[in-house]
């Protein structure tokens, strides 16, 4: 190999490594690679940039501000009463979820599908007394595998249709991946229900052990008392056993509580907690009792919620302490759950993990500060959820709907009609501006962006020509032979690294190695595509895995034994139809 791809060779396996082993964000990580590549002159400056103005990056943003819309407006609900309907069996019930999921992901995103039914999911297994656990990983799961039913239904096949137009083979069609994707669905959906019954262990959810405090009750600093004047760590009321402060009014203002915060005489303090520590409390010096006096915790100012944390929080590797995670969001941490356990050390030094599942109680507003931002993977109410707008949702069924139809009427790319779709959110004021733009994943659209420049240089050095050279010495001069090796290796990536980076890596070499063995080079990028969008084998791999992963109760190797079978399975058809659909 030349100079040029051993350097390339380098910058991708660190790459890869930075990225597994999550030691920055994949947006740094892929920007440092495309840097590199270009400052060792692999790349030109145009070729280094080309993802910014290709139209994946783009299309990928338009879509994240559709996904957020039709969460936002619950468009949604209607599948799940129907879905979560009246049933005889668990089975009956796994089926009309997996395949309503299946169905809906072909084409919406599948983030917010996963987040719109896990919460009714759960209640309403909870209700019926079945574990959680038996339907959580398959509406994951089948999510996932409805992905690639059309173009639109994962970013990964609007990356690799970007790709193609990059070397000048056109993008994909609207339902062109879709001729595997339908099989895979097929697949996937009915081994789900088959197998998930029978390899799914009963996990015990967070709501089900019953880790809430339930009795409330509100003191009064007293005028001049020990307590007056001095902050709420001075007084001794954090950290109490079996109770905390949730609350201060002042003026019948709630104000936020943290440890800094100084009490003033008449200040009324609203502690949660257990019955028998409500005693200890209205006994402290400096406090009295104020005219409500312990009472069940039905209180319109306080709800509780669960959090999980993804992969791209802030929150990760930090303690609550050193987050000082009361003052920063008004709530307190009542419980964290972990692989499907509770943890009984000291909450307040616990380093946070990715799918650690937070139990909070906070005032009712907590969700909508922090739904639109990444500390929290996922956050719902324990409570029954308001009604959706339903003008809102009727107003984006008509703008995707006209969308759609001037796209097929005018020919237009895929491109320009979610950015048509996506300014008529905003202007129809489904979601505000500000809204529109917290709701893109801008972490991913600049993995993908700076990624092309990766992809370019792998071509560029000669890497891409040289692996492909030593996989027809590994598997033979056979298309099947090399179609194996490409999606044996693509399955590999995905489950290390973004499922988006993992196909902008291997789209070089699919191409590559496709033309010495005779095959189509777009059934080669196919097969990335729908392969690397399906990362069953870990909770981190993906972002619905990790939302559901603390609501389930699941332990880590829980994904290997369902999603093994599934992945060989989704494998195998891919090897057998690529070379009949793309011969």
């Amino acid at each position: 190999m030349t100079a040029e791809a051993w350097f390339t060779l380098a910058v991708v396996a660190i790459t890869i490594v930075v990225l597994a082993k999550e030691w920055f964000p994949p947006s740094v990580a892929m920007t440092g690679a495309m840097v590199a590549v270009l400052t060792a002159q692999v790349v030109t400056p145009a070729q280094a940039f080309a993802g910014f103005s290709n139209p994946a990056p783009i299309s990928v943003a338009a879509l994240y501000v559709v996904a957020r819309a039709v969460e936002r407006t619950g468009i949604l609900d209607p599948v799940v009463r129907a879905t979560l309907g009246v049933t005889t069996t668990a089975r009956s019930a796994l089926g009309r979820l997996v395949t309503s999921a299946t169905l809906t992901s072909g084409l919406l995103y599948n983030t917010p599908i996963v987040a719109m039914l896990t919460p009714p999911v759960e209640q309403w297994s909870s209700r019926r007394g079945w574990p959680a656990s038996r339907f959580l990983m398959p509406l994951s799961f089948a999510a996932i595998v409805g992905g690639s039913l059309t173009l639109v239904g994962t970013s990964t096949n609007v990356v690799v249709s970007g790709l193609l137009e990059s070397v000048g083979l056109g993008g994909f069609g609207f339902f062109e991946i879709g001729r595997l994707g339908i099989v895979h669905a097929a697949v996937g959906a009915a081994a789900l229900i088959l197998l998930a019954p029978r390899l799914l262990p009963d996990r015990a959810a967070p709501r089900d052990l019953d880790t809430r405090p339930d009795f409330s009750i509100v003191l009064e600093v007293a005028p001049d008392g020990p307590i007056t004047d001095r902050s709420v760590g001075e007084a001794g009321l954090r950290d109490l056993p079996g109770a905390f402060l949730a609350e201060v009014m002042r003026d019948d203002e709630s104000r936020p509580v943290g440890p800094s915060f100084v009490l003033h005489g008449g200040d009324q303090l609203r502690f949660v907690g257990r019955a028998d520590s409500m005693a200890d409390l209205a006994s402290r010096p400096g406090l009295l009792p104020a005219e409500k006096q312990a009472t069940k915790l039905d209180s319109e100012r306080v709800a509780y919620f669960e959090v999980v944390i993804g992969a791209n929080s802030g929150l990760v590797g930090k303690s609550l302490r050193q987050l000082e995670f009361r003052s920063r969001y008004q709530a307190a941490v009542l419980a964290i759950h972990r692989a499907g356990e509770r943890l009984d050390a000291q909450l307040g030094r616990v380093p946070l993990r990715v799918g650690d599942n937070l139990l909070v109680v906070a005032d009712v507003g907590f969700r909508d500060r922090w739904h639109d931002q990444p500390d929290f993977l996922l956050i719902f109410p324990l409570a029954a959820q308001p009604a959706r707008t339903v003008n809102r949702g009727l107003r984006l069924v008509l703008l995707a709907a006209g969308a759609i139809a001037l796209g097929v009427a005018l020919g237009l790319p895929v491109v320009t009609v979610t950015l048509l779709l996506a300014l008529g959110i905003v202007g129809a004021r489904i979601l505000t501006p500000g809204e529109a733009r917290r709701s893109v994943g801008m972490d991913v659209v600049v993995t993908i962006a700076a990624a092309f420049g990766v992809a370019n240089a792998i071509t560029n050095s000669g890497l891409a020509d040289e692996l492909a050279r030593l996989s027809v010495a590994a598997f033979g001069q056979s298309p099947t032979g090399m179609l194996i090796g490409i999606v044996l290796a693509t399955t590999v990536l995905k489950e290390l690294i973004a499922t988006n980076a993992a196909a902008l890596l291997m789209f070089p070499l699919a191409i590559a190695a496709a033309e010495p063995v005779g095959a189509d080079p777009r059934g080669f990028a196919v097969a990335v595509a729908v392969i690397a969008a399906k990362p069953l084998l870990n909770p981190v791999s993906y972002q619905t895995n990790t939302m559901v992963y603390g609501p389930g109760g699941y332990r880590y190797f829980d994904y290997l034994r369902l999603g093994l079978p599934i992945t060989i399975l989704l494998i195998v058809s891919t090897v057998l139809l690529i070379p009949v659909l793309w011969p």
